[in-house]
């Protein structure tokens, strides 16, 4: 095992429980919203098609193809049409109302406090994401996990998405270090696996689905408790 003094880990999906906290966030704002009264059948067809419509929009945002503003504008919209409603009906507050709710989520992945405990002690943590930096942040402090974390890079602050390795050479030239020295953890096989090879950085690929890729990452693990056994 190489010796490591920098942990890059990701947030969404890693860390924090992104389809825990959405989903609790859109079954309160279902219900709010009387959503079934605009047109939508349900409370799982509103999640069906809240997952299809929102990874397809992340995927155009990690590849330049939208914008913040273009996102956050087209999901709901978009959401509303696949689930079989009027786009116009969707109340003005929707979409400021869902940022607000789902940042303020506490739910984090199993043992992730632990682990965090167990890693301070001996390496230098830091996150890279592609979120943007208030829900980002926000999430953080939602989840207690701010003060384990010495850098956070964020896609929106430097410009750049992972797998972009600019974003990864950005977190090195704040930090004063070099690849070699530093780890990449997270779950998308794109950005923060191939992102962290791009960049000469040694990657986790964090899988609890035992999803197959066709990278090869330096490490897989199913359980975060698995860095345990492997740092």
């Amino acid at each position: 095992m190489k010796t490591y003094q920098h942990l890059f880990f990701d947030l969404d999906h890693t860390l924090w429980d992104y389809d825990r906290n959405v989903r609790e966030s859109l079954s309160e704002l279902f219900q709010i919203y009387a959503l079934q009264d605009l047109g939508i059948p349900s409370f799982e067809q509103f999640f069906s098609s809240f997952h299809t419509v929102n990874f397809q929009l992340w995927d155009d945002y990690n590849l330049g193809k939208i914008d913040k503003q273009g996102l956050r504008r087209a999901r709901f919209p978009r959401i509303f049409t696949h689930a079989g409603a009027n786009a116009a009906t969707i109340p003005a507050p929707f979409e400021e109302d869902f940022m607000h709710r789902t940042s303020s989520k506490p739910h984090l992945f199993p043992h992730s406090k632990e682990i965090l405990e167990y890693l301070q002690k001996s390496y230098r943590l830091h996150v890279i994401t592609n979120g943007f930096n208030e829900s980002q942040a926000k999430k953080m402090r939602s989840s207690g996990i701010t003060d384990y974390f010495e850098l956070v890079v964020t896609s929106e602050t430097t410009g750049h998405k992972k797998p972009d390795p600019r974003i990864f050479y950005h977190a090195l030239e704040q930090l004063q270090t070099d690849a070699s020295s530093c780890l990449m953890i997270g779950d998308n096989p794109n950005s923060d696996i191939l992102g962290a090879q791009r960049a000469a950085i040694d990657q986790v690929y964090f899988n609890p689905e035992g999803k197959t890729i066709d990278l090869q990452p330096t490490y897989e693990i199913r359980h975060l408790q698995e860095l345990e056994l492997l740092l």
